[in-house]
């Protein structure tokens, strides 16, 4: 067979009545940040959701539309958002078997745009035993973790156990890098929390920590 040939990029391609129109719900309802326009007048342009673009191609939709899905790391913040900018939505969010909580909605010209978000797996379920540990922290690193953990809606200890899980592994395998717990959209709340808290610590501050007195 060969060398297989790598893929660097996909740009889906839907096709649209009117192209300005489809860029304004794309933009306006639908949060994409606009990336070109091609023509004069156009007929062809791309619009981006963080690093994923798609392309629109004015034409004439066909009897059953398109359809592209994106992965997000925040469905239901993302649902909420398109909701109250009056996107009429197909699916509500559910939790579906094949592990991902997913909506559904169709553009103005009929193409289905789905998105998910990957759910933790939660079975079967593994029995542990909780243990008490003496542990003493710098005081403004527990104010933003009790408020992170918060924002998490989990516990300050579940929060930590989450941490310290993502710590022992390398994603993927063999790489080196350290997998983070948090979603953009956590460590976006996290520069918040810390900028509330007045900490800015790098990530290597403790090796400085002397305690007062």
């Amino acid at each position: 067979m060969g060398t297989p040939v790598a893929c660097e990029l996909l740009h889906p391609t839907l096709v649209v009545r009117d192209l300005r129109a489809a860029i304004a719900f794309y933009t306006e309802k639908l949060g994409f940040t606009p990336g070109f326009t091609w023509g004069d007048p156009p007929t062809f342009a791309g619009v981006e959701l963080d690093q994923v673009s798609i392309h629109l191609r004015q034409g004439t939709p066909g009897t059953t539309g398109g359809e592209v899905y994106f992965v997000v790391d925040d469905v239901d913040h993302l649902y909420q958002r398109h909701r109250d900018n009056g996107v009429a939505i197909a699916s509500p969010p559910a939790n579906e078997p094949w592990g991902l909580r997913e909506y559904g909605l169709l553009d103005p010209d009929g193409n289905r745009l789905g998105f998910g978000q990957h759910l933790p797996a939660t079975e079967p379920p593994l029995p542990i035993e909780r243990v008490d540990v003496p542990v003493r922290l710098e005081k403004w690193l527990v104010a933003v973790l009790a408020d992170l953990a918060q924002h998490k809606g989990m516990s300050v200890s579940a929060c930590l156990e989450e941490t310290l899980l993502h710590t022992f592994e390398e994603d993927p395998p063999g790489s080196g890098e350290v997998p983070s717990p948090h979603t953009r959209r956590d460590l976006a709340a996290i520069q918040a929390l810390k900028a509330r808290h007045g900490l800015d610590y790098d990530a290597h501050a403790s090796y400085r920590f002397v305690e007062k007195g």
